[in-house]
């Protein structure tokens, strides 16, 4: 039985669930707090937009947590994107480089 694809956990979703709701955070307020366009979260929660280094140093500084946890975050969510989104071509496309001797 071939193993249904799910779609990658965007990181605005993580921020969602598991910083804002719980702590009862607006958008609108960590906006604020982070000082960047409300936009941008909004974005970010919904998807449409990724974690840049930027936002990750102001939501690291503001949680407390590191900014590599919010760039890995992003970082597996484009590479799992990307592996749906090649699936098999890398293998028709990509030769393996073999050692000379």
């Amino acid at each position: 039985m071939a193993k249904k694809a799910h779609p990658p956990i965007h990181p605005g979703e993580i921020l969602l669930e598991e910083f804002l709701e719980p702590m009862e955070l607006s958008q609108y307020r960590l906006a604020k707090d982070i000082s960047v366009p409300a936009r941008r979260i909004n974005e970010i929660v919904h998807g449409k937009r990724g974690i840049t280094a930027d936002t990750a140093l102001r939501l690291s500084r503001y949680f407390g947590t590191s900014e590599r946890f919010w760039l890995n975050l992003q970082i597996r969510h484009d590479l799992e994107v990307e592996k749906q989104r090649l699936k098999g071509r890398l293998v028709r496309e990509v030769t393996v480089l073999k050692e000379a001797g």
